[in-house]
């Protein structure tokens, strides 16, 4: 993993032991960028993703086109959209 990129170790674990095809997934969330923002999503968004796809790749791409919509939608979709969100980090993802 290297510093520019989105997908943090607790982010790949996730993503890891929840898709079939873990690698693919990794490819595509670490390639992902939101085309109206300057950098690449956070650990925040990125988590979004895969908590919002829930194992499914068709997930996946039903998140990126929310985030490209409108990434605010896809946190409240993914449940981390409040001032809790680390908590809630923590409970699915692990430490």
């Amino acid at each position: 993993m290297t510093a520019s990129t989105n997908v943090t170790p607790r982010i790949a674990r996730f993503v890891e032991a929840n898709f079939d095809d873990a690698a693919l997934v990794l490819d595509a969330l670490r390639d992902w960028k939101i085309s109206y923002e300057d950098e690449l999503p956070g650990e925040r968004l990125t988590a979004a993703v895969v908590l919002f796809a829930d194992g499914s790749l068709e997930g996946v791409d039903e998140a990126f086109a929310l985030a490209e919509t409108d990434w605010r939608d896809l946190l409240v979709a993914a449940g981390v959209a409040h001032a809790d969100y680390e908590d809630v980090l923590r409970r699915r993802l692990g430490e």
